[in-house]
């Protein structure tokens, strides 16, 4: 079934267009006769603008408005522009839930190092809180509120009080459980296992060191990339090494699965890290991610990811850099100095980013760039001028508001 053209937000709203009315003017060599006034001027440029705001007659029309759509089209209508009816009438549009959930249960995952705008975020994005907003403008105005490392159980739709006072009640922390997230460090990984069981960090971090124990050929750096992103279920009483070996053995049996040869998995590992921590949320877009990456590798271009570069510097929650650290050659994970692949996987790449490396999609890009960091949506671009347009979608992204200023920094 197809539909009518639908109203535009200007259709309904906006301004009515003037009459065309045809003016006679003086001659060229009298030149144009001058307006007597400045409301001559006004009406001289086919009559005076209607103005919008929350006058009088914006609440009459906006009234008139919403009563007719009530019995033809009001439904469109709100859902489509319910935000532009508030704002005309001056009704701030709500940004928190009242109580403490539907009963929808959801699982959080706060990591070391974690600020208040990470933890906003979270919150945010599993549908936990209603916005952004509602959890930071508390963070905000409480600099005593802390948490701790860990999966927690909430419920979707609390009000952000409810939510940062259940992030802080050790009763719903999750034990013996845990969900590492794709794209997370290896060494986040091991303190959401530590805080999940009970292991001493150290004791992790000390059969971590010992990588080669686990079948992770000698030539990696460390073991970073070689512990799969999932949720686990550890007996009580489990060892330092037996988790982490049931970490790294299930990644071994994704790469056997997608038909990685045992000599090819560190590369592949490498790749995937890449592309999983450059696409942020936008799953759909890791195969051009990787196209792009192999593209320049393929015509001997530096893949330039800051990404790699972030790494490098130990800044494992951001893929923001300055000029120096990408100028830096002694950062061998810097790949705008140094050509080809780092010297080892930059995160805990998922299944989806393994597909993508392994099978990237066809295309000529050679540049990308996420131009809105909340959403993941990506430009991907064949030229360097192209790429430049596309960059400066991003940074006036970050700077139209705070929320979007959190994902920036």
């Amino acid at each position: 079934m197809t539909l009518a053209s639908e109203p535009s937000w200007d259709d309904i709203f906006g301004p009515g267009t003037a009459p065309t009315t045809t003016q006679e003017t003086a001659s060229d060599a009298e030149g144009p006769a001058a307006p007597a006034s400045r409301r001559a001027a006004r009406e001289s440029t086919g009559g005076r603008r209607r103005r919008r705001g929350r006058g009088p007659w914006g609440w009459i029309i906006a009234v008139v408005v919403i009563l007719g759509l009530v019995t033809a089209g009001g439904v469109y209508v709100w859902s489509n522009y319910s935000e532009k009816i508030q704002d005309l009438l001056g009704i701030a549009p709500p940004i928190d839930y009242e109580g403490a959930g539907n009963g929808e249960e959801v699982t959080i995952v706060i990591e070391s190092g974690d600020i208040g705008s990470d933890v906003a975020t979270k919150l945010e994005q599993a549908g936990v809180t209603m916005t952004f907003d509602a959890v930071y403008q508390l963070l905000l105005a409480d600099d005593s509120i802390t948490f701790e490392p860990g999966n927690y159980r909430l419920q979707k739709e609390m009000s952000a009080a409810s939510a940062i006072a259940a992030l802080q009640d050790p009763a719903n922390k999750i034990v013996n459980q845990v969900t590492i997230p794709e794209g997370v460090s290896a060494e986040s990984a091991l303190e959401l296992v530590a805080s999940a069981t009970g292991l001493a960090i150290a004791d992790l971090q000390a059969e971590a060191a010992d990588f080669t124990q686990f079948g992770i050929p000698a030539n990696a750096p460390n073991i970073e990339g070689w512990l799969f992103p999932a949720t686990y279920t550890f007996d009580p009483g489990v060892t330092p090494h037996d988790a982490i070996k049931t970490l790294v053995d299930t990644m071994i049996q994704k790469l056997d699965e997608a038909g990685v040869p045992a000599e090819s998995r560190f590369t592949v590992l490498t790749l995937a890290s890449i592309v999983q921590r450059e696409s942020g949320p936008n799953v759909a877009d890791m195969a051009k991610i990787a196209r792009v990456f192999q593209n320049r590798l393929d015509r001997g271009m530096n893949l330039q990811s800051d990404a790699t570069v972030a790494y490098g510097t130990g800044n494992t929650h951001t893929v923001w850099t300055t000029k120096e650290e990408r100028a830096d050659a002694s950062n061998l994970y810097n790949t705008y100095a140094n050509p080809g692949l780092p010297v080892g996987p930059i995160g805990l790449p998922g299944a989806d980013a393994i597909d993508a490396a392994l099978h990237p999609a066809d295309g000529s890009w050679l540049y990308f760039v996420p131009i809105n960091l909340k959403t993941g949506e990506t430009v991907f671009s064949n030229t360097l001028a192209e790429h430049d347009k596309a960059a400066q979608q991003l940074y006036d992204w970050c700077n139209a508001s705070d929320e979007n200023a959190a994902y920036c920094g």
